[in-house]
């Protein structure tokens, strides 16, 4: 059944509007609030889905259509904590259940994503709450109200300052089925997609192969003849793609980003960029180059030509941040990267630093009066922008790989690009598993990559194969300094390698599930009609395997050599490797749970 609420507001005198009430279909009333209206009317409509869901729409329309700053308005609701027991968002990777005081959350086109989940016990959903808005930014506060024990919802729209608009439509997607947190959540993001007229880029197969990078092994100090050697032990291993990292552009080795905004190559490191390139191609792998977009350092040329055409300069790292709405920033950054792919015959970009594309307080196109500038709103900047990079790069290479970086992967930026990989966490597998589990969940068939791998070379090549392990379910990109890592450590990892790409449909694109989010993901699985891949992560754990309908294999991640299994078929003969690949002899299986002795991180392989 429909409910509608319709507000429309005088042309003068206005009031603040009290609550406007709501009722949700099965979550129950919310209120909309706009303290000041300013000449908009507002239309609410709130409507019952199929399958168990409802959405609430919301339009605002300026009097006259004349173009007016939208007025900040919020809407508010509230359920009961019934079995809700923690809150997922893309951020969570340490569980928690914040209280309502302390839960903001604010996405925006270039940083996270609209939808919050509240999970139950046996990871099921309790409540899933998507927002249509992937451009602008919006503040979300969803926790523990204390006094009451509801989980109390706030979402803010038109947070930040906006340019003059005549017209704003968004709609809110409850969903309080009782079905797996994950099947909740991918819905609701693809919910978020469809409504927003977003239209993911192609992924093209080589944004799934194995890739070495250059930050963690090297950082900034890199040379032409250091990157062919790696790339050289890389290929050989199976790796097919190289990202170069920061320092190709600079011979300063600071860390900061003072010297970025010329782009121009270091001739001390690189002397020459294209035949370099058509070196590492000869070793049969892609090559990809770093940028930092929004940075044009205080010590670079460009900088003094880009005075006025900034956001805001960032102090902390010596940078201006470019403000995309000026026509000449968007060309400089667009031809700049085709000028890469076309001069060098690159294969790709590394994007960087997206999410810097804010306001730091107050928009200083206002007191100029939008003077140079195209475009007003700065969400619709950025978009313009990197839709904008994106023709250039795709017209000289149709399959160029473009990687973002958590946190600016939210459901926009699937336009762009076809890698999101996970926020920086060297040496923290936990974090990288987690972080991989959640853009699974929310990036559809974007290639998702793991941060990139590194460890100590003194640990032993059994206990560094969990950093691959608790990568896999991502494509791996590894970050060590394979020149002098110990032989053991490289076979582990070339094993593991060829591992991957055997089995990277069922890996990388089968269907997939994060298991007991309460426990930080200690059991994953994917699988495709062959086989189905488990791996579990916490000691003690116990994996279910599943019905033998499909070849099955078992990663023991754990940090020992026995891992319990629940069985449900009559008794089977499993195949056991160890981390190198090589094959330990048979392991017999019985129904029902029971504890076997594996090898540190190896693998059953049970045939159908």
């Amino acid at each position: 059944m429909k409910t509608l609420l319709a507000i429309i507001v005088a042309a003068c005198g206005l009031a603040a509007l009290a609550d406007m009430p709501v009722a949700i279909p099965g979550i129950g009333e919310a209120n909309v609030t706009c303290a000041e209206e300013n000449g908009w009317k507002f239309d609410v409509c709130a409507e019952e889905k199929q399958g168990g869901t409802a959405e609430l729409s919301i339009s605002l329309l300026s009097k006259d259509a004349t173009p007016r700053v939208p007025p900040k308005f919020e809407v508010a609701f509230s359920v009961p904590q019934v079995d809700a027991w923690h809150r997922w968002s893309m951020e969570s990777e340490r569980v928690t259940m914040p209280p309502d005081w302390r839960s903001a959350l604010e996405p925006r086109l270039c940083f996270g994503f609209p939808l919050v989940a509240f999970i139950g016990g046996d990871d099921r959903n309790r409540l899933a709450v998507a927002v249509s808005e992937a451009k602008r930014r919006v503040r979300i506060d969803a926790g523990l109200r204390e006094e009451n024990a509801r989980l109390t919802w706030k979402i803010a729209f038109f947070a930040e300052p906006e340019a003059p608009i005549s017209a704003y439509e968004v709609k809110i997607r409850f969903d309080r089925r009782d079905v797996f947190f994950g099947d909740a959540v991918s819905e609701g993001m693809e919910w978020i997609v469809r409504e927003s007229g977003i239209s993911p880029a192609p992924v093209p197969e080589a944004a799934f192969d194995p890739l070495y990078s250059s930050w963690y092994s090297f950082h900034q100090n890199l040379f032409d003849r250091d990157v062919e050697a790696e790339c050289a032990l890389a290929a050989k291993m199976g790796m097919k793609v190289v990202i170069v990292d920061d320092g190709w552009q600079t011979e300063d080795t600071n860390r900061g980003y003072a010297f970025c905004g010329d782009w121009e190559v270091s001739k001390r490191r690189f002397p020459d960029m294209a035949a370099h390139v058509a070196r590492v191609h000869a070793l049969g792998m892609k090559y990809m180059v770093w940028y930092s977009v929004p940075f044009v350092g205080e010590e670079s040329r460009n900088f003094a030509s880009f005075k006025g055409k900034y956001l805001y300069i960032n102090k902390s790292k010596r940078a201006g941040i470019l403000d995309p709405r000026f026509p000449e920033v968007r060309s400089f950054l667009s031809e700049l990267y085709a000028k890469a792919l076309r001069e060098w015959d690159i294969d790709g970009l590394k994007l960087d630093f997206i999410d810097n594309f804010r306001f730091d307080g107050k928009d200083p196109a206002v007191a100029e009066n939008y003077a140079g500038r195209d475009i007003k709103s700065l969400p619709e900047a950025v978009d313009r922008l990197m839709k904008e990079i994106h023709a250039a790069v795709t017209a000289v290479k149709p399959d160029a790989l473009v990687e973002f970086r958590q946190q600016y992967v939210g459901p926009g930026m699937r336009q762009y690009g076809n890698m999101f990989r996970a926020y920086d966490c060297p040496g923290d597998a936990t974090a990288n598993r987690c972080r991989i589990a959640n853009l699974r969940l929310t990036s559809g068939k974007t290639a998702v990559h793991a941060d990139m791998l590194m460890w100590n070379t003194e640990d032993a090549p059994e206990s560094a194969a969990r950093f691959v392990l608790s990568s896999i379910f991502g494509v791996v990109q590894y970050s060590m300094m394979l020149r002098t890592l110990p032989e053991s450590h490289r076979k582990m990892m070339t094993h593991w390698v060829d591992f991957s790409q055997k089995h990277r449909d069922a890996l990388l694109r089968g269907s997939f599930r994060p298991r007991r989010f309460s426990q930080m993901y200690p059991l994953i699985e994917s699988e495709n009609v062959a086989e189905r891949i488990v791996a579990v992560y916490g000691n003690g754990t116990v994996a279910d395997l599943g019905a033998m309908d499909r070849d099955i294999y078992l990663l023991n991640a754990t940090t020992g050599e026995d891992v319990v299994v629940d069985f449900c078929c009559e008794d089977a003969q499993a195949e056991a490797f160890d981390t190198f690949g090589a094959s330990v002899g048979m392991i017999h299986l019985k129904r029902g749970v029971q504890r076997i002795k594996m090898p540190k991180c190896g693998y059953l392989r049970i045939c159908k």
